[in-house]
C-alpha cells in the first residue's frame, strides 16, 4: 500500500494587529490603519490599504503629516487585545483540524493529511474564523510546509480570484505560483539571500525549487537546502505539535520617559521580573540565574551613553517572584551609575530547569514547598482578577514612567470596564 502524502495548511491572519482594532470598531472597515511600536515609537504593522503610502519601522513621529494626509488612523500597540483575540483564533482553528503548530501570535500550520475536501475545509475555516471573531484569514494548503507558506501568499495576494484559499496540492497549480512568485517572497529567504541568489540566477520560486540542494548547502546552508527540496515537493520539516519550554525568558521594555533616580528604575525592574516570572511558571520551570541590565539611549549624539548588565545566581532553582525580585532588584546597585538618563531596563531568567531535572547538593537548600504555593495562589488569583491584583510590594500599580501609548484602543475583552458597548436612542 502507498503511503499517503503528508498535507499542510498555512492559515495566516490578515494584517493581524490592524484587524484587532477594527474588530470593535466598524467605522474603521475602510479606513487604513498603521500599529506602532512600545511608547509609540515606529510603525510595526500595517492594514492593505495603509501599505502604498506607509513603510514597516517608519518612525512616527517623522510621518505624522503623512498619515493626516491620506486619512491613516494610528494606533498605539493594545498587546492584551491582540493576545487575547489570537487564542480565540487558534483556538476555533485546533477545533477543525486533526493537529496544529500554532507558529506565530498570528499564524499556525494544520495537518490535513487524509481530509477529502481540502478546498472545502479551507473554505470553512475561514468563513467559521471570520464569524466568530471577525479576524480575516488566508489559507494555504499543499504537501510541504514551504509550499503551504507560499500558497498562502498567493491567496492573500490574489485574494479577489481566489477568495483567501488556496490548494497547491495539483502540480499545475504548484508549478504556476513558483513561477509567478519571486524567490524574496519565500519563507526563509532575506534580503541578502536574496541578493546572493540573484547572482545565481536564481530570480523565482521555480528557479530554486530546481537547484542543486547540494550546491545550496555547500554555498550557503542545510536551511536553504532543504528550503529548496520542500519547494520540489520533497517534505522536510515536520507539523511540530509541542510548545517547547523557552530556555531563557526576557521582559524588557522601554521607559515612558527618562530615567535619572534609582528608585523607579527599580520599580519598573520589579514589574518586568513579575511578568519574566510568570511566563516562567505558566511552563512550569524553575531558573538558577537572573540577568538584569539597563542601558541609556543610544542614539541621541548630545545624551551620554551607558550600558551594563549583571547575573546574579540564584540560591537554589526557584520560580518564586519574591524570591527572582530581590534579587533583580539588588543587583541595580551595581550597575546603577548616577548622571545618566536611562531609557531601558531588562531582565533574563536563565539557567531553566524542570522540578526533578537537576540533582540537588546534599547540604544545598531548595525551594521551600510554602513557595509553591503561595505562587500557585497568587497565580490564580490574577488569573481570575486581573494581572497585577496580587503583586509584590514593590511593584507600584500605577508610574509616570510607563510605556508611553497615548492613542491605546480598548481592551474591549479583557477588561471589564472596556468592554463594548451598544447605544440605543
Amino acid at each position: 500500500m502507498s503511503k499517503v502524502p503528508p498535507v499542510f495548511g498555512l492559515i495566516d491572519c490578515n494584517s493581524f494587529y490592524a484587524s484587532c482594532e477594527r474588530v470593535f470598531r466598524p467605522d474603521l472597515a475602510k479606513v487604513p490603519i498603521v500599529v506602532l511600536s512600545n511608547n509609540d515609537g515606529c510603525v510595526i504593522a500595517r492594514s492593505y490599504d495603509a501599505k502604498p503610502f506607509v513603510k514597516m519601522g517608519e518612525p512616527y513621529f517623522q510621518i505624522k503629516h503623512k498619515l493626516r494626509q491620506h486619512g491613516i488612523v494610528a494606533f498605539s500597540s493594545n498587546y492584551a487585545l491582540y493576545g487575547d483575540l489570537s487564542e480565540r483564533v487558534m483556538t476555533l482553528i485546533e477545533s477543525l483540524v486533526p493537529a496544529v503548530e500554532v507558529y506565530s501570535i498570528d499564524e499556525a500550520f494544520a495537518d490535513l493529511t487524509g481530509v477529502d475536501d481540502l478546498d472545502g475545509l479551507g473554505r470553512r475555516i475561514r468563513s467559521l474564523v471570520l464569524r466568530c471573531t471577525g479576524i480575516p484569514v488566508g489559507v494555504g494548503i499543499a504537501h510541504t510546509k514551504t509550499l503551504a507558506k507560499l500558497a498562502n501568499h498567493t491567496a492573500k495576494r490574489l485574494q479577489a480570484q481566489t477568495g483567501g484559499v488556496v490548494n497547491i496540492c495539483n502540480q499545475f497549480k504548484r508549478d504556476w505560483v513558483l513561477r509567478n512568485t519571486d524567490v524574496a517572497e519565500v519563507w526563509g529567504v532575506g534580503r541578502r539571500m536574496k541578493m546572493h541568489l540573484d547572482s545565481m540566477g536564481i530570480k523565482t520560486a521555480m528557479d530554486l525549487a530546481k537547484a542543486d540542494p547540494w550546491i545550496l548547502r555547500k554555498n550557503f546552508s542545510v536551511v536553504i537546502e532543504k528550503t529548496a527540496r520542500e519547494l520540489s515537493g520533497t517534505p522536510c520539516l515536520e507539523l511540530d505539535e509541542l510548545d517547547l519550554p523557552k530556555q531563557e525568558i526576557c521582559c524588557s521594555r522601554m521607559f515612558g520617559k527618562r530615567l535619572k533616580d534609582l528608585p523607579p528604575i527599580k520599580e519598573a525592574v520589579a514589574m518586568y521580573m513579575m511578568r519574566a516570572s510568570e511566563k516562567l511558571r505558566a511552563q512550569n520551570s524553575l531558573c538558577k540565574k537572573v540577568r538584569v541590565s539597563i542601558r541609556t539611549g543610544m542614539f541621541n549624539p548630545e545624551e551620554a551613553k551607558y550600558a551594563n548588565g549583571v547575573v546574579v545566581d540564584l540560591p537554589y532553582p526557584t520560580d518564586d517572584v519574591r524570591l527572582l525580585t530581590k534579587a533583580a532588584v539588588g543587583a541595580l546597585d551595581r550597575v546603577y551609575r548616577p548622571g545618566f538618563s536611562y531609557s531601558k531596563a531588562e531582565v533574563m531568567l536563565l539557567n531553566r530547569c524542570k522540578q526533578g531535572e537537576y540533582t540537588d547538593d546534599l547540604f544545598a537548600t531548595s525551594q521551600p514547598a510554602e513557595a509553591v504555593k503561595v505562587m500557585a495562589v497568587l497565580d490564580k488569583i490574577n488569573g481570575r482578577w486581573g494581572r497585577g491584583t496580587l503583586r509584590v510590594a514593590s511593584v507600584p500599580r500605577s508610574s509616570d514612567w510607563g510605556m508611553r501609548r497615548e492613542m491605546l484602543s480598548q481592551s474591549y475583552t479583557t477588561r471589564l470596564d472596556q468592554l463594548w458597548t451598544v447605544g440605543c436612542d
